[in-house]
């Protein structure tokens, strides 16, 4: 069964606690920053950090009241991390809805942000000192991968190591803060090292997905090549510019016109289908899928470790399913 289906109503403890933490059911209509913060948090989502919460509890037998908190600041966190890279990025659409800065401008959008994190820290003061400083830890460790993804941007040199590092750090850093969290509440240092490996390991994974979609175009909330269009490099990209150096000559020189037009991108992705480069990258992913079940060591044999095995599968099987569609 899916865990998001068989933890329905722990998720609904975690939407009933953001919608009061954001103002409630009726916001007041003139807090600019509350209506912009509910708008991204409030408005989809799959939830799938809380759900890890759940599912690392679990594995420890964690009372379910106990990783509430944790989930919402996870959620709270990711959230915030969200409405700032829309900023960066510029970006216009997120889960089929204008973004936040579309609607409301860059300032409103920095600001909700803030108030989201804040509002994470908030809810883990109440909890204990150790989470607060691991969150703090993380959020610092993400905001760092974010700038290193954006000090990448146009870099025709970019290693597979140094992908993965961003990688690890944007998505990678608060996945395994999930499973930190749930064995800080257990006090149980021992899984606190298993479950960060693996959500480090399945947060690259996660990423490299991503970056499938983007050049297969089944990535949803997105156009396709739209790495492409802003001049990041990602995994299939760096791996065809290693197989073709013409081909990433040719990247190299698109990269370094003041516009790229949709024929361009198309050409050029195109160019990193015909390498066989997409093969590689999901390669590459299934190993990272392996390291993060390998990285559970006696945990995945727990039933409720297995969900956690059977989350890292899924994001290989949605690719193949998406792939065939």
């Amino acid at each position: 069964m899916d865990p998001q289906v068989a933890f329905r109503p722990f998720l609904a403890q975690v939407e009933a606690s953001l919608l009061e933490q954001l103002g409630g059911p009726s916001p007041k209509e003139t807090d600019t920053l509350m209506q912009a913060a509910r708008h991204l948090c409030l408005g989809g989502g799959k939830r799938a950090r809380p759900t890890l919460v759940k599912i690392f509890g679990d594995t420890l037998g964690v009372d379910a009241a106990k990783l509430v908190e944790p989930a919402v600041a996870a959620e709270l966190i990711h959230a915030a991390s969200l409405l700032h890279d829309d900023v960066v990025d510029n970006g216009m659409f997120r889960r089929g809805k204008p973004t936040v800065n579309a609607r409301w401008g860059n300032i409103v959008a920095v600001m909700s942000g803030d108030l989201l994190l804040s509002g994470a820290l908030l809810t883990l003061a109440g909890v204990g000192p150790r989470l607060t400083a691991s969150a703090l830890a993380t959020v610092q460790e993400m905001t760092r991968a974010a700038i290193a993804e954006v000090q990448a941007r146009g870099n025709l040199e970019l290693s597979l190591g140094e992908l993965k590092a961003i990688a690890e750090g944007k998505t990678g850093a608060l996945f395994g803060w999930c499973g930190k969290a749930a064995a800080t509440v257990a006090e149980d240092e021992v899984a606190a090292r298993c479950f960060d490996a693996f959500g480090r390991r399945i947060g690259i994974a996660f990423q490299m997905a991503d970056d499938i979609r983007d050049i297969t175009g089944t990535d949803e909330g997105k156009p396709q090549y739209a790495d492409l269009q802003s001049r990041t490099p990602n995994l299939p990209v760096v791996l065809a510019m290693a197989h073709d150096a013409r081909l990433k000559r040719r990247i190299g020189e698109a990269w370094s016109w003041a516009a790229l037009t949709p024929e361009k991108v198309r050409e050029l992705g195109t160019g990193v289908l015909v390498t066989g480069a997409l093969d590689d990258a999901i390669v590459l992913m299934n190993e990272e899928i392996d390291s993060a079940v390998d990285a559970l060591g006696p945990y995945a044999e727990h039933e409720s470790g297995a969900n956690l095995v059977m989350w890292a599968r899924t994001i290989a099987r949605g690719i193949a399913l998406k792939g065939a569609a």
